[in-house]
């Protein structure tokens, strides 16, 4: 996609949607809570901003959704957030900006690659790579800031568990799981959806358009009973 495709009208309308998802999701909240069950729907439009504009459009999104969860880290929303600010400030503004915006970057480019031999399979790898991408980095970041997932195994007397183990089980447990399921299942089919929508609504500029080209207008009974010249023939 160049650059003048994706900055159309178009592109940008879709995208100031998704971004909007993105931070009313993250920031009103995304999650929805079944019992001890967390669905999370927050990365559903980076993954279809990566699917249906690209990784540029993937990475966006992503970022602006890390600098959501920075914001609510800062004003320390969760004990989580308040001990990780504390102790490792620097590693937290990365984990928090990078996980994202990697997430739908590569995404994007995956996707992008895989759609040339099959668009079903690029669209299922790219819907799951981003919790994927997204849960590693997380994990990679919290293994940066050992201190201060220390003292949160502390605040809450785990003291006894392995650091790994506990950001496995403990900060990541089921929720990758449920989030990885929920973006296979619902950003293929959203993108299937849209994807249907713009090739009817691309027909339909097609045909006016074709009409217009002809000089004859659509759905005109007059135009088959006159003339060149306009009169009765």
């Amino acid at each position: 996609m160049n650059k003048k495709e994706l900055f159309s009208a178009r592109n940008l309308s879709y995208t100031a949607v998704l971004l909007a998802l993105v931070i009313v999701l993250q920031a009103v909240g995304g999650t929805v809570s079944i019992g001890a069950v967390q669905l999370n729907f927050t990365l559903v439009p980076i993954v279809l901003g990566a699917i249906l504009f690209g990784p540029v459009m993937g990475a966006l999104l992503g970022f602006a959704c890390g600098i959501v969860v920075l914001i609510q880290v800062i004003m320390g929303l969760a004990p989580f957030y308040t001990v990780i600010w504390t102790n490792s400030p620097f590693v937290t503004v990365l984990t928090c900006v990078v996980k994202t915006t990697a997430a739908g970057l590569i995404a994007g480019f995956v996707y992008r690659l895989l759609e040339k031999y099959n668009v079903y399979v690029a669209t299922f790898v790219a819907a799951g790579l981003v919790p994927i991408i997204n849960t590693g980095l997380f994990i990679l970041g919290c293994l940066c800031m050992q201190g201060a997932i220390s003292a949160f195994r502390a605040d809450l007397a785990m003291d006894s568990m392995n650091v790994f183990l506990f950001i496995v089980v403990v900060l990541v447990t089921w929720n990758f799981f449920i989030e990885f399921a929920i973006n296979l299942i619902l950003a293929p089919a959203i993108a299937r959806v849209v994807a249907v929508v713009e090739k009817k609504i691309g027909a339909k500029r097609k045909s006016k358009k074709q009409k217009i080209d002809t000089g004859t207008p659509a759905n005109t009974p007059q135009a088959a009973e006159t003339g060149g010249d306009g009169e009765q023939s």
